[in-house]
This record gives C-alpha cells, structure tokens and sequence, in this order.
C-alpha cells in the first residue's frame, strides 16, 4: 500500500531527538524522504536516520544553527540536490534558558528569541521559494502550551512560541496563493530533555496539570503533525492544542 507521503520531502528542524526525532520517524514511516537537522549532536542524527534506514525508510542528516543564516542556506540547497524539493518543513528546533525577567541576561534572551522565533523565519524564508515552485507543501510551526497561556521563568520561551503562532496566521495568509498551507502545533508538557532535570515532585505537579493526569509523549506529537502535513487539507492557519487537557487559567 502506497504511503501517505511517498514523494514528498520532509525538513525537520532539530530533528535528531524529542518532538523532531518522533516526527522525523514518524514522516519517513509513511513515506516520505527525510532530512533531519541537527545543530551540534552528530552522534543522536545519525541514530535517527540509521532508524529510519534499517525500516527501508530515506533520510539523511544536515547540521546546521538555523540562527546561523548562510550554513542554513547552503545546507537546505544541500538537502534538495540530494532529494528534490521540499515540500514538507517540520520548525521544531529551539533553545531554552529559563530565568524569571528580573534575573534574566540580555544574551538569554537574544538567544532563544534568535533561535525560537528568528531560527524559523529564515527557515521558512529559504524554503518558502522553494516550495512554491514546487506547487505548494506544509508547514508545521512547533510552539508551546507556553507560548498560549504563559508560564513563570520562560518569559523568554513563552514570548518566541507565542510569536509563532502569529507568524503562522500570517504565512497562512500569504502562502494561500502558492498551495503553501501553515499550521501550529502547541504541545503541552512532553517527556523530553527539556523536563528531565525536574524532580519528581515537580513532574507529578505538571501531570496534575492535564486532566489525563500525564505527560505526553513524544510519538503522540509526531502522529498529529504527521495528520496536519498529509490528510489536512481543508486546515491553514490553525493552532492545534495537544496537551492533555490543560486549561488556562
């Protein structure tokens, strides 16, 4: 049976562990063509695409800081002489540096509005031409519970992943015209490294956040934006909460 995605080639951004890793697994699982980036852990990409390969799925591995706008650029031109055009972008990489605004340096904020926000303009700038020429594709923006309803110490975070869910509504709007279609993803709180160095108390308080009184898992992410990118296709512009049930207050 032919797959959802045979002959499309997906960008995941961040794609060698987490959220990206899952998505990157999950996209090649029906189909597609997968280039999963990484900024610094060779090692943790090449895992992935080895998965990925050992279940006669396609990938490869491109490093580049999506802050880092020529690498960026010459590594996605990279990525289309190997595979052809991408039509699927996956802007799931980020940073963090948690700090409450009084206590927080002008470089951690810098940094994660440069690579949460900025780091998926220039992504989306560079394939954006790219996929029109091609006919169109999908774009799944990856921003945060946090980014909806805010959250102590990640003023920072908060502020970049709620930028994104305006930078969607508006790239939706513009892409309409080229078949490009533009969605979000708001995860709630996820069994990643991002919460690893919590305590155990501090993880049941969270679960207790969601009325299924868990975290989510990685996979479960990657099912709904692998939904978005393939069988979605009366959606743009929309932001998809994936959280367990968490309520803003």
């Amino acid at each position: 049976m032919a797959g959802l995605l045979d002959g499309k080639v997906a960008l995941v951004t961040g794609g060698s562990r987490g959220i990206g890793r899952a998505t990157a697994i999950e996209l090649a699982a029906h189909g597609a063509t997968v280039a999963v980036n990484y900024n610094a852990n060779a090692e943790a990409a090449n895992a992935v695409v080895g998965e990925i390969q050992s279940a006669n799925g396609k990938a490869g591995a491109y490093q580049f800081d999506i802050s880092d706008r020529d690498a960026m650029s010459a590594q996605i031109d990279q990525v289309v002489a190997d595979h052809g055009p991408i039509t699927v972008l996956i802007n799931n990489a980020g940073a963090t540096a948690d700090r409450t605004l009084r206590n927080m340096s002008y470089e951690e904020w810098d940094r994660v509005i440069e690579v949460n926000l900025s780091g998926t303009f220039n992504v989306t700038k560079k394939v954006w031409g790219i996929m029109s020429e091609a006919g169109g594709g999908h774009i799944v923006n990856i921003s945060s519970i946090v980014g909806e309803a805010g959250r102590l110490g990640l003023i920072n975070y908060s502020t970049a992943k709620a930028g994104l869910l305006g930078f969607t509504k508006t790239a939706a709007r513009e892409g309409a015209r080229f078949n490009i279609q533009v969605n979000a993803v708001a995860p709630g709180f996820i069994d990643t490294d991002m919460i690893s160095g919590l305590t155990p108390e501090m993880k049941e308080n969270l679960k207790k956040e969601a009325v299924l009184g868990r975290l989510g898992e990685v996979e479960e992410i990657a099912r709904v934006v692998r939904f978005i990118v393939s069988e979605a296709s009366y959606m743009t512009g929309a932001t998809i909460d994936v959280n367990g049930g968490m309520y803003y207050r």
